[in-house]
């Protein structure tokens, strides 16, 4: 484990402004997954009065830094994880409160395990969007890497 699950949950809203902007719940985090919960809320409409499209890939990139957060965030000191790609399916029209729900596709071990070997790592997140009914209305898939902070 990188950091205390707990500490990243209170936190991110404040640290990270956008988080706090789009008012994202932290509901679950641990080691398997982040389940993250975006209410309803009719400024981040699109079009047809759906979730805009923005606000789905907000929700859900947040949910996977929110796990690449909790199990590396205890290497900050000599890391920096970043995005390096999303895709991102829009799958059915979002209307109401959505959540994210973040796995990682890779163990700890192994990420560190290639950063020790001097490789820069990259590992991938999944994250499925579903509404309030249960119904997967958007999937993401992002690939993240751990970049050694110059000394």
């Amino acid at each position: 484990m990188g950091l205390d699950y707990s500490i990243v949950m209170e936190n991110m809203p404040t640290q990270v402004p956008m988080v706090g902007t789009l008012n994202i719940e932290y509901l679950e985090l641990n080691a398997d997954h982040a389940l993250l919960r975006m209410p309803d809320q009719p400024e981040y409409h699109n079009h047809i009065g759906g979730i805009h499209a923005g606000a789905m890939f907000t929700l859900a990139e947040t949910a996977s830094g929110a796990i690449v957060l909790a199990e590396f965030g205890d290497k900050f000191d000599r890391v920096v994880p970043l995005a390096v790609q999303a895709t991102i399916r829009y799958l059915k029209v979002a209307m109401g409160p959505l959540t994210a729900e973040a796995t990682m596709n890779a163990t700890v071990d192994e990420v560190l395990a290639d950063l020790e070997s001097g490789t820069r790592p990259e590992f991938t997140v999944d994250v499925a969007i579903r509404d309030e009914s249960g119904t997967q209305t958007g999937a993401m898939t992002i690939i993240w890497t751990l970049k050694r902070l110059k000394k």
